[in-house]
């Protein structure tokens, strides 16, 4: 049994799902690792990690207007707002998705389906610098 870690860097634009399969598949080709699993982790409280179509980019902008309806951007409602108005509700937001996923490795690739694609979900508004840890297990 083998193991390989990483740091992933992201950058974000502010609010929005940013597609991270491209360098991860990257890095999990470089591991040599052909059968195990793959985790993913989000080192962030106010953004998180999903695995979402890939395809049709309206299902992506469908996704950020829902969670903007779900979790309102109203002080008024919150306690926590001494970074911002988008703050609290970015908690929110990662607390409704995830911030680890853990994906089946096989044949050296991860085990997506045809339409699938690893997204790193920013919930602050402004432009930010996050990090994803991604740890593979296997043979």
């Amino acid at each position: 049994m083998r193991q390989a870690t990483t740091t992933l860097p992201v950058g974000t634009r502010g609010q929005g799902l940013v597609e991270i399969t491209a360098p991860v598949a990257r890095w999990l080709s470089g591991t040599g690792i052909g059968t195990g699993l793959l985790t993913l982790f989000c080192r962030h409280t106010s953004a998180s990690l999903v695995i979402q179509e890939n395809a049709d980019p309206d299902v992506r902008t469908d996704l950020e207007r829902f969670f903007k309806r779900l979790v309102k951007e109203d002080p008024s409602l919150y306690d926590h707002t001494m970074e911002g108005p988008d703050d609290m509700p970015a908690h929110i937001r990662s607390a409704l998705t995830a911030v680890q996923l853990s994906i089946p490795v096989i044949g050296g690739r991860m085990a997506l389906g045809t339409w699938q694609g690893i997204y790193l979900f920013e919930h602050r508004a402004r432009p930010h610098g996050r990090e994803v840890v991604a740890h593979v297990m296997g043979e």
